[in-house]
């Protein structure tokens, strides 16, 4: 029986990350088409790492409180080692001042996450205080920079207005719109599946959490590290990567906050997400420690990144 569970934990995965690859690669021409605002398409862009927010949604919903801190955690642990770790490896990443400033505002809001839940709860109050902290780090980075944030997959933006102008590449709006909606209904169900398997696999909250900080973790962050491996072979763009590494606020703001504003998160044993805690902030200050004398992610950096995920892994088990 557990075989069967596992093999539903992976279509799960599967599901959720074809879902947002199509929500991602629609949403832009059928907004464009649509005469949907600048500024109310890139909100819903900036920063859009659906497959971690609808897990946490779904894990909240079904009262896996334990699943829904892994996932937030681990995801944002896997970015950090695994997604810059690789991209690194395969050619140097850029980390000029666009890409630090959104590692940097990072940190803090990463530090104010941890502080909120560092008891074991987030009621709703606190996620929709989270919710909005990812707004103004949104509207921060918008008015400093003139321009929408470069977050999780909003580089679809350029390339859907690019499609949508050219009358050789002009599809029908309800192809556009279907697909979205069937993105979205591939995540709510791989999210769902992918809940039910962890629960099935174990009832115990202790396991889950773990398990939500490694496996699923990893796996609802695996469209970032194929995002930074093909980045890195295409030369890397600054943007690419501006985005991997603004995912990092949006899991600690908007995907956390969401969970909250769902069902309020409350884990019995809270001391059990100390350390992850800890380690994911740490996670992203040794990124910004690398990239920082010449602003960029060497691929020594990238070993060394790479190499800090496995001792993760392993504290979590063994704790």
């Amino acid at each position: 029986m557990i075989v069967v569970w596992i093999l539903a934990f992976l279509a799960g995965v599967a599901l959720i990350v074809w879902g947002a690859e199509a929500f991602a690669e629609h949403l832009g021409a059928a907004s464009v088409r649509l005469g949907v605002s600048a500024f109310a398409l890139a909100l819903l862009l900036a920063g859009a790492e659906p497959e971690e927010l609808a897990t946490v949604v779904v894990a909240s919903l079904r009262g896996s409180p334990g699943i829904a801190f892994g996932d937030v955690i681990g995801a944002n642990v896997a970015i950090c080692l695994v997604a810059l770790g690789v991209g690194a490896v395969i050619a140097p990443l850029p980390f000029r001042t666009s890409v630090m400033r959104y590692a940097i505002l990072g940190l803090p809001l990463g530090a104010i996450a941890a502080w909120i839940a560092w008891d074991g709860v987030v009621t709703r109050l606190e996620g929709a205080i989270l919710v909005g902290l990812y707004i103004v780090y949104v509207g921060t980075i918008w008015i400093v920079q003139r321009r929408p944030p470069a977050l999780g997959e909003v580089h679809e933006l350029e390339e859907a207005e690019n499609a949508a102008s050219n009358p050789g590449g002009r599809r029908r709006i309800s192809r556009e719109l279907l697909l979205v909606l069937a993105g979205v209904a591939a995540m709510a169900a791989g999210a769902s599946l992918l809940v039910e398997a962890m629960q099935q696999i174990t009832h115990v909250e202790s396991t889950q959490t773990s398990l939500g900080l490694t496996l699923v973790g990893f796996a609802t962050a695996f469209e970032l590290v194929v995002l930074a491996w093909s980045a890195a072979r295409r030369g890397a763009s600054e943007a690419v990567v501006a985005g991997v590494v603004g995912s990092f606020a949006y899991n600690v703001t908007m995907t956390l906050g969401a969970g909250a504003l769902a069902r309020p998160l409350a884990i019995v044993d809270a001391a059990s997400l100390h350390f992850p805690w800890l380690a994911m902030l740490a996670a992203l200050l040794l990124v910004v420690v690398l990239a920082a004398p010449k602003a960029s992610l060497s691929r020594v950096a990238g070993v060394v990144l790479l190499g800090a995920y496995p001792l993760f892994v392993l504290a979590v088990l063994l704790a």
